[in-house]
């Protein structure tokens, strides 16, 4: 008869639950290592932790903070502010051009003829106005009984060479501009009466060629205004930018006054609608007279007021030709 063997004694469960904890205890490096790795296991480190937000900036918000505005973009340098307007000088007016010459006022009344005699001047001056007596009757009148008048130089305080006459009856100023000379009266009123001649005169505007003469120039004097009003603006805006403060009024108030009188003289010239000559000849007084007054008398031009040749423009198309067809042919 066999001894029985006596049964193996049961393995309690709880020791067998530790074995893989004993197992990893001994693997562990360190005691502090094993806690921070068991931690980590059973979710009780750090990775229980809610995420700690970077530590703000210095002075500002912590980057990528919650409704915290993109940053702005390095502020763009202003735009260079405007040049300042320069003065313009125009050419000043060939004084020998209009020697010699039988000017009319607004180009179809009386008669002027400047002519030089020695150093100086002399005028031929005829008026034409209306009697005294019957204002609906013409008349005229030749200053000097038609002799020539010895003009007083005055030199070019506008820009432009200036002669007075010094008779009694009728003093007046000539002011020579290109190809016209501007009559004004020296005395406080416009109009030069003759009792003994019963003739009421008015010699103040524009003494210019005829409209005959203009009419085919009226392209070129058309190009020519728009760099004579360009100029007028121009030296208008550099005096008032370098006029004191109290200054500036008066400035404007003489700018107003000039488009007024340039509009008022130049509607009585003969068809000025059609040829501009007078309102050319008038901006380009005005523009010499600015840029006198602003130091620039005598000085070398800065604008052409000569007109620019015109372009000659191709002749069109024939419809139905090929144009490199043409070309082709002429090549040949």
């Amino acid at each position: 008869m066999q001894p029985v063997r006596p049964s193996p004694r049961p393995v309690a469960l709880p020791v067998l639950a530790a074995l893989p904890l004993a197992v990893v205890l001994m693997v562990a490096p360190a005691p502090a290592s094993a806690q921070s790795f068991l931690e980590e296991l059973f979710g009780i480190g750090r990775a229980a932790r809610p995420p700690v937000p970077p530590a703000p900036v210095p002075g500002g918000r912590a980057p990528g903070a919650p409704g915290e505005a993109p940053p702005e973009a390095a502020p763009r340098p202003a735009p260079a502010p405007p040049a300042p307007p320069k003065p313009v000088v125009l050419k000043t007016p060939n004084d020998d051009a209009v020697l010699g010459q039988d000017l009319q006022q607004n180009g179809n009344a009386g008669s002027l003829r400047l002519d030089r005699a020695g150093a100086g001047f002399t005028a031929r001056v005829t008026l034409a106005g209306t009697k005294i007596s019957q204002p609906t009757e013409a008349c005229k009148v030749a200053l000097g009984d038609g002799q020539p008048l010895a003009l007083a130089d005055q030199g070019k305080p506008n820009g432009v060479t200036q002669l007075a006459s010094s008779g009694s009856a009728c003093p007046l100023r000539f002011e020579i501009l290109e190809g016209g000379v501007l009559v004004t009266p020296l005395a406080e009123a416009e109009s030069c009466v003759f009792t003994a001649s019963d003739c009421a005169t008015t010699p103040k505007g524009l003494w210019g060629p005829g409209a005959a003469t203009l009419l085919p120039r009226a392209q070129e004097f058309d190009a020519a205004r728009g760099v004579a009003d360009k100029a007028v603006r121009e030296n208008y805006k550099v005096m008032t930018q370098r006029a004191r403060r109290e200054d500036v009024r008066p400035i404007v108030t003489e700018q107003a006054a000039f488009s007024s009188d340039r509009e008022q003289m130049c509607r009585a010239y003969v068809r000025e609608g059609s040829h501009g000559f007078c309102h050319l000849r008038f901006s380009e007084a005005r523009a010499l007279s600015l840029a006198t007054r602003l130091g620039l008398s005598g000085a070398a031009p800065t604008a052409s007021n000569a007109p620019r040749p015109a372009r000659k423009r191709p002749a069109p198309a024939v419809e139905g030709m090929n144009p490199g067809f043409e070309a082709g042919a002429q090549d040949q």
